[in-house]
């Protein structure tokens, strides 16, 4: 497989684009009712994936006002292992939310903490945000605990803050802010 040039990589990982064979990967991982067990969806069919593998193909990072998912994959093979989303606020383009999934065959051996290092200092230094939230259920361990590692800092818990999948939720909010993060 020919990849892209990368946004980021590290020894291990690269975020990049999805590329129009990642679909059945992508698919796999988002249905694993254990993957998606946090995450706003149930599912997703074949056509969804291709459908979101295929939006991604031209747009830019750092749109205000868009969301855009990278694709994160292991360096050795190529192998789709995840995706993060990075959205950038309309109202000011120097804030941004960050979202992420990762297979769970490819979760506890830091590959997480490794491609999202990468993509911060994509965000921060080639896009130049000043800020990056991140909000997450209260439930959701390691996901709390991969944000903790990147140095984000809990603001605030929001008490049944979201109807999610039958049931109200708590989740807590995250940030992260530049100056922080040039201090790691």
């Amino acid at each position: 497989m020919k990849l892209r040039a990368a946004f980021a990589q590290t020894d291990r990982v690269i975020v990049g684009r999805f590329d129009r064979s990642d679909a059945e990967a992508l698919l796999a991982y988002r249905n694993d009712p254990e993957v998606a067990r946090y995450q706003s969806w149930d599912g997703m069919t074949l056509a969804e994936a291709r459908d979101l593998v295929a939006s991604q193909a031209r747009p830019e990072p750092g749109v205000a006002g868009e969301w855009f998912q990278f694709a994160v994959r292991l360096k050795e093979d190529g192998k789709l292992i995840g995706d993060f989303g990075l959205f950038i606020e309309a109202g000011d383009a120097r804030l941004g939310e960050l979202g992420f999934t990762f297979d769970r065959s490819q979760q506890g051996r830091g590959l997480a903490t490794e491609a999202a290092t990468a993509l911060l200092r994509f965000a921060f230094e080639t896009l130049g945000l000043h800020r990056i939230k991140a909000t997450v259920d209260c439930r959701n361990v390691p996901a709390i605990r991969l944000l903790e590692r990147l140095r984000f800092r809990r603001e605030g818990h929001f008490l049944q803050h979201a109807w999610f999948k039958g049931a109200w939720c708590d989740e807590y909010l995250y940030a992260l802010l530049r100056t922080d993060w040039e201090q790691c």
